[in-house]
Protein backbone atom coordinates (compact mmCIF):
# COMPACT_ATOMS: atom_id res chain seq x y z
CA UNK A 1 0.00 0.00 0.00
CA UNK A 2 1.12 3.66 -0.80
CA UNK A 3 1.50 6.20 1.77
CA UNK A 4 -1.56 8.07 0.04
CA UNK A 5 -3.99 4.87 0.10
CA UNK A 6 -2.79 4.42 3.99
CA UNK A 7 -3.94 7.98 4.72
CA UNK A 8 -7.24 7.51 3.28
CA UNK A 9 -7.69 3.85 4.30
CA UNK A 10 -7.58 5.17 8.14
CA UNK A 11 -9.43 8.14 7.85
CA UNK A 12 -12.20 6.67 5.90
CA UNK A 13 -12.08 3.88 8.42
CA UNK A 14 -12.27 6.69 11.28
CA UNK A 15 -14.94 8.70 9.57
CA UNK A 16 -17.24 5.30 8.60
CA UNK A 17 -17.11 4.08 12.41
CA UNK A 18 -17.80 7.52 13.77
CA UNK A 19 -21.12 7.73 11.26
CA UNK A 20 -22.47 3.88 12.14
CA UNK A 21 -22.34 4.35 15.87
CA UNK A 22 -25.61 6.83 15.83
CA UNK A 23 -27.31 5.21 12.25
CA UNK A 24 -26.97 1.66 14.02
CA UNK A 25 -28.85 2.97 17.07
CA UNK A 26 -31.54 4.83 15.41
CA UNK A 27 -32.22 1.82 13.41
CA UNK A 28 -32.12 -0.11 16.29
CA UNK A 29 -33.93 2.29 17.89
CA UNK A 30 -36.78 1.93 15.58
CA UNK A 31 -36.86 -2.24 15.30
CA UNK A 32 -37.57 -2.36 19.17
CA UNK A 33 -40.47 -0.41 19.18
CA UNK A 34 -41.98 -1.15 15.56
CA UNK A 35 -44.07 -4.78 16.65
CA UNK A 36 -44.81 -3.65 19.84
CA UNK A 37 -46.35 0.02 18.49
CA UNK A 38 -48.55 -1.56 15.73
CA UNK A 39 -49.82 -4.24 17.86
CA UNK A 40 -50.95 -1.59 20.02
CA UNK A 41 -52.32 0.03 17.12
CA UNK A 42 -53.93 -3.20 15.26
CA UNK A 43 -53.96 -5.70 18.05
CA UNK A 44 -53.17 -7.80 16.03
CA UNK A 45 -50.10 -9.98 16.03
CA UNK A 46 -49.61 -11.06 11.77
CA UNK A 47 -50.00 -6.86 11.20
CA UNK A 48 -47.52 -6.17 13.83
CA UNK A 49 -44.97 -8.96 12.28
CA UNK A 50 -45.80 -6.97 9.08
CA UNK A 51 -45.11 -3.60 10.24
CA UNK A 52 -41.47 -5.29 12.05
CA UNK A 53 -41.15 -6.77 8.59
CA UNK A 54 -40.93 -3.42 6.51
CA UNK A 55 -37.53 -2.60 7.82
CA UNK A 56 -36.54 -5.46 5.94
CA UNK A 57 -38.80 -4.61 3.19
CA UNK A 58 -37.20 -1.20 3.24
CA UNK A 59 -33.43 -2.79 2.95
CA UNK A 60 -34.58 -4.84 -0.02
CA UNK A 61 -35.88 -1.29 -1.73
CA UNK A 62 -32.74 0.42 -1.06
CA UNK A 63 -29.92 -2.03 -1.59
CA UNK A 64 -29.34 -2.21 -5.27
CA UNK A 65 -30.41 1.53 -5.96
CA UNK A 66 -27.58 2.83 -3.17
CA UNK A 67 -25.06 -0.19 -4.84
CA UNK A 68 -25.72 2.14 -7.86
CA UNK A 69 -25.67 5.03 -6.51
CA UNK A 70 -22.33 4.71 -4.98
CA UNK A 71 -20.92 2.76 -8.15
CA UNK A 72 -21.54 6.03 -10.11
CA UNK A 73 -21.06 8.93 -7.18
CA UNK A 74 -19.24 7.21 -4.72
CA UNK A 75 -19.26 5.75 -1.55
CA UNK A 76 -19.32 9.03 0.09
CA UNK A 77 -22.78 10.24 -1.58
CA UNK A 78 -24.38 6.91 -1.69
CA UNK A 79 -24.46 6.91 1.97
CA UNK A 80 -25.74 10.31 2.86
CA UNK A 81 -28.66 9.47 0.33
CA UNK A 82 -29.63 6.46 2.20
CA UNK A 83 -29.34 7.78 5.70
CA UNK A 84 -31.32 11.22 4.62
CA UNK A 85 -34.52 8.47 3.91
CA UNK A 86 -33.80 6.74 7.21
CA UNK A 87 -34.34 10.24 8.93
CA UNK A 88 -37.61 10.99 6.61
CA UNK A 89 -39.00 7.00 7.58
CA UNK A 90 -37.97 8.04 11.24
CA UNK A 91 -40.18 10.70 11.15
CA UNK A 92 -42.97 9.56 9.34
CA UNK A 93 -42.89 6.66 12.11
CA UNK A 94 -43.15 9.17 15.16
CA UNK A 95 -46.19 10.84 13.49
CA UNK A 96 -47.74 7.24 13.10
CA UNK A 97 -47.73 7.01 16.49
CA UNK A 98 -49.02 10.57 17.27
CA UNK A 99 -51.67 9.87 15.12
CA UNK A 100 -52.11 6.07 15.98
CA UNK A 101 -51.85 5.30 12.19
CA UNK A 102 -50.75 2.35 11.04
CA UNK A 103 -50.16 2.10 7.18
CA UNK A 104 -48.21 5.73 7.85
CA UNK A 105 -46.30 3.74 10.66
CA UNK A 106 -45.73 0.85 7.55
CA UNK A 107 -44.35 3.49 5.51
CA UNK A 108 -41.96 5.12 8.38
CA UNK A 109 -40.28 1.17 8.70
CA UNK A 110 -39.86 1.12 4.93
CA UNK A 111 -37.66 4.38 5.32
CA UNK A 112 -35.99 3.12 8.30
CA UNK A 113 -34.55 0.26 6.77
CA UNK A 114 -33.55 1.96 3.82
CA UNK A 115 -31.13 3.44 6.68
CA UNK A 116 -30.16 -0.39 7.48
CA UNK A 117 -29.38 -1.13 3.87
CA UNK A 118 -26.84 1.94 4.38
CA UNK A 119 -25.71 0.88 7.66
CA UNK A 120 -24.80 -2.73 5.51
CA UNK A 121 -23.18 -1.37 2.93
CA UNK A 122 -20.71 0.89 5.17
CA UNK A 123 -19.37 -2.60 5.80
CA UNK A 124 -18.09 -2.29 2.19
CA UNK A 125 -17.18 0.52 2.07
CA UNK A 126 -14.42 0.49 5.16
CA UNK A 127 -13.28 -2.68 2.97
CA UNK A 128 -12.78 -0.72 -0.23
CA UNK A 129 -8.64 0.59 0.73
CA UNK A 130 -8.46 -2.55 3.10
CA UNK A 131 -5.09 -4.67 2.81
CA UNK A 132 -6.16 -8.30 1.39
CA UNK A 133 -4.42 -9.93 4.15
CA UNK A 134 -6.92 -7.34 6.66
CA UNK A 135 -9.95 -7.27 4.95
CA UNK A 136 -12.57 -9.73 6.95
CA UNK A 137 -10.67 -7.29 9.77
CA UNK A 138 -11.93 -3.89 8.35
CA UNK A 139 -14.92 -5.38 8.04
CA UNK A 140 -15.05 -6.84 11.49
CA UNK A 141 -14.35 -3.47 12.77
CA UNK A 142 -16.70 -1.69 11.40
CA UNK A 143 -19.34 -3.84 12.15
CA UNK A 144 -17.81 -4.11 15.47
CA UNK A 145 -18.15 -0.25 15.96
CA UNK A 146 -22.26 -0.84 15.68
CA UNK A 147 -22.42 -2.13 19.13
CA UNK A 148 -22.59 1.13 20.88
CA UNK A 149 -24.90 2.54 19.30
CA UNK A 150 -27.33 -0.98 18.50
CA UNK A 151 -26.91 -2.35 21.19
CA UNK A 152 -27.70 0.81 23.47
CA UNK A 153 -30.45 1.92 20.79
CA UNK A 154 -33.21 -0.34 22.39
CA UNK A 155 -32.50 0.26 25.83
CA UNK A 156 -32.75 3.95 25.73
CA UNK A 157 -34.98 4.13 23.01
CA UNK A 158 -37.72 2.09 25.52
CA UNK A 159 -36.52 3.54 28.45
CA UNK A 160 -35.91 7.25 28.64
CA UNK A 161 -36.45 8.04 25.32
CA UNK A 162 -40.34 6.72 26.02
CA UNK A 163 -40.58 8.11 29.24
CA UNK A 164 -39.36 11.71 28.07
CA UNK A 165 -42.30 11.21 25.22
CA UNK A 166 -44.42 10.76 27.82
CA UNK A 167 -43.63 13.38 29.97
CA UNK A 168 -44.22 15.80 27.44
CA UNK A 169 -47.89 14.24 26.57
CA UNK A 170 -46.95 11.95 23.61
CA UNK A 171 -47.31 8.56 22.97
CA UNK A 172 -44.42 6.49 25.18
CA UNK A 173 -43.56 4.63 21.31
CA UNK A 174 -43.28 8.13 19.40
CA UNK A 175 -40.19 8.34 21.81
CA UNK A 176 -37.76 5.98 20.02
CA UNK A 177 -38.45 7.64 16.65
CA UNK A 178 -37.63 11.20 17.62
CA UNK A 179 -34.50 9.59 18.69
CA UNK A 180 -33.87 8.03 15.74
CA UNK A 181 -34.33 11.52 13.31
CA UNK A 182 -31.63 13.04 15.36
CA UNK A 183 -29.24 10.01 15.41
CA UNK A 184 -29.97 9.87 11.45
CA UNK A 185 -28.99 13.06 10.92
CA UNK A 186 -25.60 13.26 13.17
CA UNK A 187 -24.63 9.91 11.14
CA UNK A 188 -25.09 11.56 7.48
CA UNK A 189 -23.41 14.84 8.72
CA UNK A 190 -20.43 12.94 9.84
CA UNK A 191 -19.92 11.17 6.60
CA UNK A 192 -20.51 14.44 4.43
CA UNK A 193 -18.47 16.21 5.95
CA UNK A 194 -15.21 13.66 6.88
CA UNK A 195 -15.40 10.93 4.31
CA UNK A 196 -13.08 12.78 1.50
CA UNK A 197 -11.47 11.46 -0.17
CA UNK A 198 -13.86 9.01 -1.41
CA UNK A 199 -12.11 5.62 -1.31
CA UNK A 200 -13.44 4.71 -4.92
CA UNK A 201 -11.86 7.67 -5.96
CA UNK A 202 -8.84 6.73 -4.17
CA UNK A 203 -9.42 2.98 -6.07
CA UNK A 204 -9.80 4.97 -9.26
CA UNK A 205 -13.40 3.57 -10.16
CA UNK A 206 -14.94 6.45 -9.58
CA UNK A 207 -17.18 7.66 -13.06
CA UNK A 208 -15.92 4.98 -14.45
CA UNK A 209 -19.47 2.83 -13.77
CA UNK A 210 -21.45 1.74 -16.77
CA UNK A 211 -23.99 4.17 -18.38
CA UNK A 212 -26.56 1.43 -18.36
CA UNK A 213 -25.80 -1.39 -14.53
CA UNK A 214 -25.55 -4.36 -15.43
CA UNK A 215 -29.24 -5.98 -15.14
CA UNK A 216 -29.67 -8.07 -11.70
CA UNK A 217 -30.67 -11.43 -13.37
CA UNK A 218 -26.86 -11.02 -14.92
CA UNK A 219 -25.52 -10.13 -11.54
CA UNK A 220 -27.10 -12.75 -10.14
CA UNK A 221 -25.69 -14.93 -12.80
CA UNK A 222 -22.31 -13.69 -12.34
CA UNK A 223 -22.40 -14.50 -8.51
CA UNK A 224 -24.04 -18.44 -9.14
CA UNK A 225 -21.29 -19.26 -11.20
CA UNK A 226 -18.57 -18.01 -9.20
CA UNK A 227 -17.86 -20.93 -5.83
CA UNK A 228 -16.90 -18.15 -3.47
CA UNK A 229 -19.59 -15.58 -4.00
CA UNK A 230 -22.14 -18.32 -4.18
CA UNK A 231 -21.26 -19.71 -0.72
CA UNK A 232 -20.94 -16.02 0.55
CA UNK A 233 -24.58 -15.27 -0.70
CA UNK A 234 -25.69 -18.73 1.25
CA UNK A 235 -23.92 -17.31 4.55
CA UNK A 236 -24.94 -13.77 4.52
CA UNK A 237 -28.75 -15.01 3.44
CA UNK A 238 -29.37 -17.84 5.69
CA UNK A 239 -28.13 -15.81 8.51
CA UNK A 240 -30.03 -12.76 8.26
CA UNK A 241 -33.03 -14.91 7.43
CA UNK A 242 -32.85 -17.05 10.88
CA UNK A 243 -31.55 -13.81 12.82
CA UNK A 244 -34.71 -11.61 11.67
CA UNK A 245 -37.04 -14.64 11.98
CA UNK A 246 -36.30 -15.02 15.29
CA UNK A 247 -35.52 -11.41 16.48
CA UNK A 248 -38.50 -9.68 14.70
CA UNK A 249 -41.26 -11.64 16.97
CA UNK A 250 -38.91 -11.76 20.27
CA UNK A 251 -40.95 -8.46 21.25
CA UNK A 252 -43.99 -9.81 20.93
CA UNK A 253 -43.14 -13.55 22.67
CA UNK A 254 -41.61 -11.46 25.76
CA UNK A 255 -44.57 -9.15 25.66
CA UNK A 256 -47.12 -12.00 26.04
CA UNK A 257 -45.45 -12.83 28.78
CA UNK A 258 -45.91 -9.33 30.46
CA UNK A 259 -42.37 -8.14 30.67
CA UNK A 260 -41.76 -4.61 30.96
CA UNK A 261 -40.83 -2.66 27.98
CA UNK A 262 -37.10 -1.70 29.34
CA UNK A 263 -36.47 -6.01 29.88
CA UNK A 264 -37.73 -6.13 26.19
CA UNK A 265 -34.93 -3.83 25.22
CA UNK A 266 -32.35 -5.14 27.55
CA UNK A 267 -32.84 -9.10 25.56
CA UNK A 268 -32.78 -7.33 21.66
CA UNK A 269 -29.60 -4.96 23.23
CA UNK A 270 -27.84 -7.83 24.50
CA UNK A 271 -28.46 -9.62 20.90
CA UNK A 272 -27.31 -6.84 19.25
CA UNK A 273 -24.37 -7.20 21.21
CA UNK A 274 -24.07 -10.74 20.25
CA UNK A 275 -24.40 -8.87 16.47
CA UNK A 276 -21.54 -6.50 16.41
CA UNK A 277 -19.49 -6.77 19.91
CA UNK A 278 -17.37 -9.87 18.68
CA UNK A 279 -16.96 -8.61 14.84
CA UNK A 280 -13.11 -7.86 15.44
CA UNK A 281 -12.46 -11.28 16.57
CA UNK A 282 -14.15 -12.94 14.19
CA UNK A 283 -12.52 -10.92 11.20
CA UNK A 284 -9.62 -11.70 12.61
CA UNK A 285 -10.44 -15.74 12.83
CA UNK A 286 -11.75 -15.52 9.12
CA UNK A 287 -8.62 -13.81 8.03
CA UNK A 288 -6.59 -16.34 9.85
CA UNK A 289 -8.71 -19.76 9.79
CA UNK A 290 -10.53 -19.20 6.68
CA UNK A 291 -14.32 -18.67 5.72
CA UNK A 292 -15.15 -21.81 5.20
CA UNK A 293 -14.92 -23.06 8.59
CA UNK A 294 -16.05 -19.62 10.33
CA UNK A 295 -19.24 -20.33 8.03
CA UNK A 296 -20.02 -23.97 9.10
CA UNK A 297 -19.58 -22.40 13.14
CA UNK A 298 -21.82 -19.57 12.37
CA UNK A 299 -24.55 -22.13 11.44
CA UNK A 300 -23.53 -24.39 14.45
CA UNK A 301 -24.05 -21.73 16.92
CA UNK A 302 -27.31 -20.32 15.04
CA UNK A 303 -28.92 -23.36 15.46
CA UNK A 304 -28.27 -23.70 19.08
CA UNK A 305 -29.24 -20.21 19.90
CA UNK A 306 -32.80 -20.25 18.08
CA UNK A 307 -33.48 -23.90 20.19
CA UNK A 308 -32.29 -22.04 23.37
CA UNK A 309 -34.95 -19.44 22.39
CA UNK A 310 -37.80 -22.10 21.15
CA UNK A 311 -37.58 -23.56 24.80
CA UNK A 312 -37.78 -20.45 26.65
CA UNK A 313 -41.68 -19.61 27.71
CA UNK A 314 -42.99 -16.67 27.30
CA UNK A 315 -42.83 -15.84 31.27
CA UNK A 316 -38.97 -16.22 31.64
CA UNK A 317 -36.51 -14.19 30.08
CA UNK A 318 -32.86 -15.72 30.93
CA UNK A 319 -33.29 -18.25 27.76
CA UNK A 320 -34.33 -14.82 25.91
CA UNK A 321 -31.18 -13.50 26.85
CA UNK A 322 -28.53 -16.48 26.10
CA UNK A 323 -30.57 -17.33 22.68
CA UNK A 324 -30.58 -13.90 21.55
CA UNK A 325 -26.58 -13.32 22.04
CA UNK A 326 -26.13 -16.66 20.20
CA UNK A 327 -28.32 -15.72 17.27
CA UNK A 328 -26.74 -12.73 17.12
CA UNK A 329 -23.19 -13.90 17.36
CA UNK A 330 -24.09 -16.81 14.70
CA UNK A 331 -25.07 -14.20 12.22
CA UNK A 332 -22.09 -11.96 12.51
CA UNK A 333 -19.69 -15.04 11.72
CA UNK A 334 -21.81 -15.46 8.54
CA UNK A 335 -21.79 -11.66 7.75
CA UNK A 336 -18.03 -11.41 8.28
CA UNK A 337 -17.00 -14.19 6.69
CA UNK A 338 -19.14 -14.16 3.72
CA UNK A 339 -18.44 -10.10 3.25
CA UNK A 340 -14.86 -10.97 2.90
CA UNK A 341 -15.27 -14.16 0.43
CA UNK A 342 -17.84 -11.75 -1.53
CA UNK A 343 -15.21 -8.84 -1.42
CA UNK A 344 -11.99 -11.27 -3.08
CA UNK A 345 -14.30 -13.07 -5.18
CA UNK A 346 -14.69 -10.42 -8.31
CA UNK A 347 -12.28 -7.62 -9.75
CA UNK A 348 -12.45 -3.87 -8.17
CA UNK A 349 -14.38 -2.55 -10.97
CA UNK A 350 -17.20 -4.91 -10.53
CA UNK A 351 -17.36 -5.31 -6.73
CA UNK A 352 -19.59 -2.50 -6.03
CA UNK A 353 -22.31 -4.05 -8.04
CA UNK A 354 -22.04 -7.72 -6.93
CA UNK A 355 -21.83 -6.40 -3.11
CA UNK A 356 -25.39 -4.72 -3.93
CA UNK A 357 -26.66 -7.98 -5.87
CA UNK A 358 -25.73 -10.06 -2.97
CA UNK A 359 -27.08 -7.60 -0.47
CA UNK A 360 -30.46 -7.83 -2.30
CA UNK A 361 -30.69 -11.63 -1.89
CA UNK A 362 -29.39 -11.41 2.02
CA UNK A 363 -31.52 -8.42 2.55
CA UNK A 364 -34.13 -9.81 0.55
CA UNK A 365 -34.72 -13.63 2.74
CA UNK A 366 -34.74 -11.48 5.68
CA UNK A 367 -37.85 -9.20 4.49
CA UNK A 368 -39.33 -13.34 3.36
CA UNK A 369 -38.79 -14.49 7.18
CA UNK A 370 -39.96 -11.14 9.00
CA UNK A 371 -42.77 -11.23 6.84
CA UNK A 372 -44.07 -14.80 7.47
CA UNK A 373 -43.03 -14.67 11.07
CA UNK A 374 -45.73 -12.96 12.01
CA UNK A 375 -48.08 -15.67 10.66
CA UNK A 376 -46.16 -18.26 11.48
CA UNK A 377 -46.36 -17.32 15.71
CA UNK A 378 -50.05 -16.57 15.02
CA UNK A 379 -50.56 -19.75 14.23
CA UNK A 380 -48.13 -21.96 15.34
CA UNK A 381 -46.32 -19.98 17.76
CA UNK A 382 -42.83 -18.68 19.01
CA UNK A 383 -41.32 -21.99 20.19
CA UNK A 384 -42.27 -24.02 16.13
CA UNK A 385 -41.07 -20.49 14.79
CA UNK A 386 -37.92 -20.58 16.55
CA UNK A 387 -36.89 -24.45 16.10
CA UNK A 388 -37.80 -24.40 12.36
CA UNK A 389 -35.16 -21.79 12.34
CA UNK A 390 -32.91 -23.48 14.10
CA UNK A 391 -32.98 -25.98 11.62
CA UNK A 392 -32.44 -23.81 8.69
CA UNK A 393 -29.27 -22.55 10.15
CA UNK A 394 -27.75 -26.16 9.93
CA UNK A 395 -27.82 -25.60 5.91
CA UNK A 396 -24.66 -23.26 6.28
CA UNK A 397 -22.72 -26.75 7.74
CA UNK A 398 -23.90 -28.20 4.86
CA UNK A 399 -22.96 -25.31 2.17
CA UNK A 400 -19.78 -24.49 4.14
CA UNK A 401 -18.54 -28.28 3.64
CA UNK A 402 -19.33 -28.44 0.37
CA UNK A 403 -17.78 -25.36 -0.82
CA UNK A 404 -14.94 -26.81 1.17
CA UNK A 405 -14.10 -30.33 -0.37
CA UNK A 406 -14.92 -28.50 -3.95
CA UNK A 407 -11.90 -26.04 -3.44
CA UNK A 408 -9.99 -28.77 -2.11
CA UNK A 409 -10.72 -30.57 -5.40
CA UNK A 410 -9.87 -27.32 -7.52
CA UNK A 411 -6.04 -27.23 -6.05
CA UNK A 412 -5.40 -31.40 -6.31
CA UNK A 413 -6.29 -30.87 -10.46
CA UNK A 414 -2.79 -31.28 -12.11
CA UNK A 415 -2.20 -28.46 -14.01
CA UNK A 416 -2.38 -29.41 -18.07
CA UNK A 417 1.36 -29.21 -19.80
CA UNK A 418 1.91 -28.26 -22.90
Amino acid sequence: MTVERTVAYQRASRTLMASVIPTSAAMASGFAAAAVLAKEITDSETLAGVAAAMMQVGSVVMTVPLARRMARLGRRRGLVAGWSIGTVGATLAFLAAVADFYPLLVVGIVGIGAGNATNLAARFASADLAPDDRRARAIGMLVWSTTFGAALGPTIALGPASAVAGFFGLPELSGPYLLGVVLFVIGLTVTHTWLRPDPLEVLGTLGKAAARPAPLRVVGRRIATVPAARLAVIAMLTGQAVMVGVMTMTPLHMDNGDHHLRVIGWVISVHVIGMFAFSPIVGWLVDRIGPYLMVALGGVILCIGAETAAHNSAEDSAGMFAGLLLVGLGWSFGLIAGSALLTSAFPVAQRVEMQGGADLLMTGGGAIAGLSSGVAMEHFGFHSLSHWAGLAALLLVAAAAAAWYAARQERAEPVPTA
